[in-house]
């Protein structure tokens, strides 16, 4: 009786509120339960051993996103040893995959991706460092994703970008969880790819895709 109730009050609040508030109400009912967001654009990059690299490449495949560029100074050395620690969780599954684009295309070439790829231990088969068009990595960032990327010469390093990592379904969807503040459970789309207790999260949830 109490679920036949609680689908007419998710009923009722699509029919005032419009379907925004799904993911909220979907986390009171199951806190457990990952949210599933919009699905990843299309993209075409190059890979760090110049093969084309595509969404199609991740099908049917649980992955991890980024955006970094091999000489940040600041975000993404740490950035790179929690990815490390992903890596190494599901090192070996076939399922799983990391893609990382680097905003700096220019002079993040496939051969100095496979360098830094080599140097920092980013040896999963299924990871691939990308580069291309610097237009589409950056309408990627900013509009596919919404993870700020952009130039900035007043920064040290030259680039700004953030240091969320996205977390995508077998069928190519954004997919996160709720975190507890106070009494509630509130949906959070992206893990902090700068906070140990966040990458946690992120390999948990990593599972249950895996094993959906």
């Amino acid at each position: 009786m109490q679920k036949k109730y609680a689908f007419i009050g998710i009923a009722f609040i699509i029919l005032v509120f419009g379907t925004w508030a799904i993911p909220k109400i979907v986390a009171k009912l199951n806190p457990k339960a990952l949210i599933k967001f919009e699905k990843v654009p299309e993209f075409r990059f190059t890979n760090q051993y110049g093969k084309t690299v595509t969404n199609e490449t991740f099908k049917n495949k649980v992955y991890v996103i980024e955006f970094f560029y091999t000489r940040c100074p600041t975000i993404c050395p740490k950035m790179n040893k929690n990815m490390l620690l992903i890596q190494n969780e599901f090192y070996g599954n076939p399922n799983f995959g990391i893609a990382s684009f680097s905003i700096n295309p220019t002079f993040d070439t496939p051969q100095v991706l496979l360098d830094y790829a080599k140097e920092k231990g980013a040896t999963l088969k299924n990871w691939h460092f990308l580069t291309g068009d610097k237009d589409a990595i950056y309408n990627l960032a900013n509009q596919g994703f919404k993870l700020y990327a952009g130039v900035n010469d007043q920064v040290e390093g030259g680039f700004e970008h953030s240091g969320l990592f996205a977390l995508i379904d077998k069928d190519g969807f954004i997919r996160s969880r709720t975190l507890k503040i106070g009494d509630f459970e509130n949906p959070i789309k992206f893990y902090d790819g700068l906070d140990i207790a966040q990458i946690e999260f992120l390999k948990n949830d990593i599972k249950k895709l895996l094993s959906e």
